[in-house]
C-alpha cells in the first residue's frame, strides 16, 4: 500500500510540472507579437554605444511597470532589473547587449532605419545591423514571463542590459568592462550568466553552442611608421613609409602563416586602414596602419602579440625608418565555462529539440560577454534567425543585415529556460 501512495504522489507531481510547463510556455507565445513589436520599435530607432538614451528609458519603464527593482545608468547607459523568486537561492544573470552600429540601412522595411549621425567626422546612417534590436526585445520578453512566475524561481535573476558592446566612443570607457567595474555582478552576486546572439546566417529553430572558446579574443592595433618626406620622382632622397607599410603588411601575416600553430586555433592578422601622404608626387613622412588582431587561444595570443612587437619595429629599422605599435585590448575569448555549459544543454534541447541543438566551431568574432565570463561561469550560444526558404543571407555589420522575426520567440524560451532551470537546480 506505501508504494501506492509514492506511485501516485511521483504521478501528482508529474501532472502539476507538465502543467507548470505548459502555463510558462504559453505565456512565452502569448507575448510574442509584443516582444517583435519591440524590436521594430528599437530598430527604427537605432542609438550607437554609449548614447542609447531613449533605448535605456524604454527598458526600464518596462521593468518598472513588472515591479522589478531597477538601476539606470550602469555604465553610462544600462539598465539593471532584479526579480526575486519565491525562495532564497543562486542569483543568474541574463544579459542583452543594446547599441547599434553606424550603418547606413539598405533594407525595404516598414520599421527600416533612417536615423542619420556624425561618426567620428562622417556622416552615417545608424542601423542595428548586428541584431542588437532582438537581443534587448527577447530579454524584456523573458523579464514579463519570469515575472509571472516568481513562484517557479529558487533565488533571483538579473537582468543585464549592456551599452556599447560595440565599443565606446575614444575617449570613453564602456560595455561589459564598465558595468562590471561599476558592480554589475554584485549585490547581489551574480553565480552565472547567459546570453545569445541572433545569426542571420543560422536557420530560424536553430541554437548553436560550443564548450571552451567560442569567439576569439580581439585586439586593436595602431602601427604608426616615421620616413623621411622627398619628391616623389627622387625616392633615394627619402625614406618611402608608403612601401615600409606594405613590408610590415606582409611580415605580419608571416606570423599566422609560419609561426601560429593554426591546427591547434585559428588566428587572424587584419590591416583594415592605411593613411598617410597628401599628393601624388610627394612621398610622405608618415604613415598609420590600424588594424585587428584575432585568436581563440591564450598561449597563441601570447605568441602573436610578442612577435608583432618584435617585428613592426625591426622591419622599418631595415629599411631605414622607425615605427611604433600600439595594442589595445578590446574582447576576451568568449569561453563557455564546460560544466556549466554541460550542465544547461538540456535546458537548450528541451525548447528547440535534440536536433535543433547543434556543436558548432569556433568564430574569429568577438564578443565583449567575454568580460562578464571571465569573473563568473558563463554560456553564450547563437539563435538562428536566417528564413528557412532562403539561400543566402546577408553578414551581420552591413547595410542588407536581415532577421526572420519568427526566430525570436525560441529565444525567449531558451533565456526563460535557462533561468528556471539554472535556478531550480541547485
Amino acid at each position: 500500500m506505501k508504494y501506492k501512495y509514492i506511485l501516485l504522489f511521483f504521478c501528482l507531481c508529474m501532472q502539476l510540472t507538465a502543467h507548470s510547463q505548459t502555463d510558462f510556455n504559453n505565456d512565452i507565445e502569448a507575448i510574442e507579437d509584443k516582444v517583435i513589436e519591440w524590436r521594430r520599435d528599437i530598430h527604427e530607432h537605432p542609438e550607437l554605444s554609449n548614447r542609447e538614451f531613449k533605448t535605456a528609458e524604454k527598458i526600464s519603464a518596462h521593468l518598472n511597470r513588472l515591479g522589478l527593482e531597477v538601476e539606470t545608468k550602469v555604465g553610462k547607459t544600462g539598465v539593471v532589473g532584479i526579480l526575486k523568486g519565491k525562495n532564497e537561492g543562486k542569483t543568474v544573470g541574463l544579459r542583452a547587449d543594446i547599441d547599434a552600429l553606424p550603418v547606413t540601412e539598405r533594407n525595404n522595411l516598414p520599421f527600416k532605419s533612417e536615423v542619420t549621425t556624425q561618426f567620428l567626422g562622417s556622416e552615417t546612417g545608424v542601423m542595428h545591423a548586428c541584431g542588437h534590436d532582438t537581443h534587448t526585445a527577447i530579454l524584456m520578453g523573458v523579464a514579463e514571463v519570469l515575472s509571472k512566475h516568481k513562484d517557479k524561481i529558487n533565488g533571483t535573476v538579473k537582468f543585464i542590459f549592456q551599452p556599447a558592446e560595440e565599443g565606446a566612443p575614444p575617449g570613453e570607457e564602456g560595455g561589459a568592462a564598465l558595468m562590471i567595474k561599476e558592480g554589475v555582478l554584485k549585490n547581489p552576486d551574480v553565480d552565472a550568466i547567459f546570453g545569445l546572439h541572433i545569426d542571420s546566417e543560422v536557420p530560424v529553430g536553430t541554437i548553436t553552442y560550443k564548450p571552451e572558446g567560442i569567439m576569439a579574443a580581439v585586439e586593436r592595433f595602431v602601427i604608426n611608421v616615421q620616413g623621411k618626406q622627398t619628391h616623389g620622382s627622387q625616392p633615394w632622397s627619402g625614406v618611402d613609409p608608403v612601401m615600409i607599410s606594405a613590408k610590415i603588411t606582409d611580415g605580419l601575416q608571416t606570423i599566422i602563416s609560419r609561426e601560429s600553430k593554426l591546427t591547434d586555433a585559428a588566428a587572424v592578422i587584419t590591416v583594415g586602414k592605411i593613411s598617410g601622404g597628401v599628393r601624388f608626387n610627394i612621398i610622405p613622412e608618415t604613415v598609420e596602419m590600424i588594424g585587428t588582431i584575432r585568436t581563440l587561444d591564450p598561449a597563441m595570443k601570447e605568441l602573436i602579440l610578442r612577435r608583432m612587437k618584435e617585428m613592426v619595429p625591426a622591419l622599418a629599422e631595415a629599411y631605414g625608418a622607425k615605427a611604433s605599435i600600439e595594442i589595445e585590448n578590446k574582447t576576451s575569448i568568449t569561453y563557455n565555462d564546460i560544466e556549466l555549459t554541460e550542465k544547461m544543454l538540456p535546458s537548450l534541447k528541451k525548447v528547440a529539440g535534440n536536433e535543433n541543438v547543434k556543436l558548432v566551431k569556433a568564430t574569429t568574432g568577438g564578443e565583449d560577454f567575454s568580460f562578464f565570463q571571465e569573473k563568473v561561469p558563463g554560456l553564450y550560444f547563437f539563435l538562428g534567425g536566417k528564413p528557412l526558404n532562403s539561400t543566402e543571407a546577408a553578414p551581420h555589420h552591413t547595410p542588407d543585415f536581415y532577421i526572420d522575426e519568427s526566430g525570436l520567440v525560441l529565444g525567449l524560451k531558451a533565456m526563460s529556460q535557462l533561468a528556471i532551470d539554472y535556478l531550480n537546480q541547485q
